[in-house]
């Protein structure tokens, strides 16, 4: 099986640019700008980021969010990730980023967009295709929104979506109606994180108030059979990452996450990192501990990889041939 999931392409959609620096990119920023305090020894950062609970994904975070300061550490954490990718045979992957944040530190919005642009390009270089969801970080409110939604309206090369992230609890979606409403004008596609933290009802107010075409996470959809109806008969996929869920202590395990119930409702599931090495995830290794938690075949396997094709916002003349490889990947095997 592990051998079969390499050999599909696949296509990863729920990916924090930040929160998928490895420890190879952090001692690259680290030895590149002594002065932040992380650690620019090997042994000492992998100390440094071993998970211990959340409050400590969240000081690792900040701490590589403050050594982004130009355009060349943007392209540092876009090529990191890109590698990281093309080792997993993933061949296109949506990436959130929060150009808010990043400005706030000081760094300025052209500076981060040509970073993005030449990651990209050097990232197309070595095998994967990379896209963008900018997303508001619902914790710092409706400014954030409005200049979250002025860079999207720039439209840097690669951006296709639109987000929410951050916190959820004491975050209402409907606030952020409005945002949601000018991306859509502009043909940007609506991706808000909803239900990871908090219950069916956050969902439920990401697809009425703020118009979701894809969620991000949704893992407390399965409390709610009306929802889980509605998902499926809707076919609005999930961004779903196990790994994730289970180190922020959404759920206790792969064998008791609710993908399965989500799954059996007819939901569209994708699988996703979230914050790859934060977490001790990959790609690879999420579809791995599914299909065994579940007891997959290798045809429920490729159902996987095809969904995650099908939820992209990938033109129609790249999904196709990427669904004829898992054919043929599926046959060959």
């Amino acid at each position: 099986m592990r051998s079969f999931i390499h050999a599909l392409p696949k296509v990863e959609l729920h990916v924090h640019l930040v929160g998928s620096a490895s420890v190879e990119t952090v001692l690259e920023l680290a030895r590149r700008h002594p002065e932040s305090g992380v650690p620019g020894d090997r042994d000492e950062l992998e100390r440094f980021y071993a998970f211990r609970d959340f409050d400590h994904f969240l000081r690792v975070f900040w701490a590589v969010q403050s050594m982004v300061r130009g355009r060349r550490d943007v392209h540092t954490l876009v090529v990191g990730l890109a590698r990281d990718l093309v080792r997993q045979n993933v061949r296109c992957a949506e990436v959130t980023v929060t150009p808010y944040n990043h400005v706030t530190d000081g760094v300025p919005v052209d500076e981060v967009f040509a970073g993005l642009l030449s990651g990209r390009a050097e990232a197309a270089a070595l095998g994967v295709e990379l896209a963008w969801c900018f997303d508001i970080p619902g914790e710092k409110g409706l400014e954030a929104a409005r200049e979250t939604l002025a860079f999207a309206l720039e439209r840097p090369e690669g951006l296709v979506s639109f987000g929410l992230g951050g916190p959820e609890a004491g975050v209402g979606r409907a606030q952020f109606a409005p945002f949601f409403d000018a991306a859509r004008e502009a043909g940007l596609h609506s991706v808000p994180h909803a239900g990871e933290t908090t219950g069916p009802e956050t969902i439920w107010s990401a697809l009425r108030d703020l118009g979701a075409q894809r969620i991000g996470h949704g893992t407390s959809c399965a409390q709610d059979p009306a929802l889980l109806d509605h998902l499926a008969s809707k076919g609005i996929p999930l961004e779903v990452c196990p790994t994730s869920n289970i180190r922020t202590r959404q759920v206790a395990s792969i064998g008791t996450h609710p993908v399965r119930r989500m799954l059996d409702a007819g939901v569209i599931i994708t699988l996703n990192t979230d914050d790859p090495p934060f977490f001790g995830a990959t790609l690879e290794g999420e579809y791995l501990a599914v299909a065994t938690a579940l007891g997959m075949g290798r045809a429920d396997v490729a159902r996987l990889a095809e969904n995650a094709v099908l939820a992209s916002f990938l033109p129609n003349a790249r999904k196709t041939p990427l669904l004829k490889e898992i054919a043929s990947v599926l046959a060959a095997k």
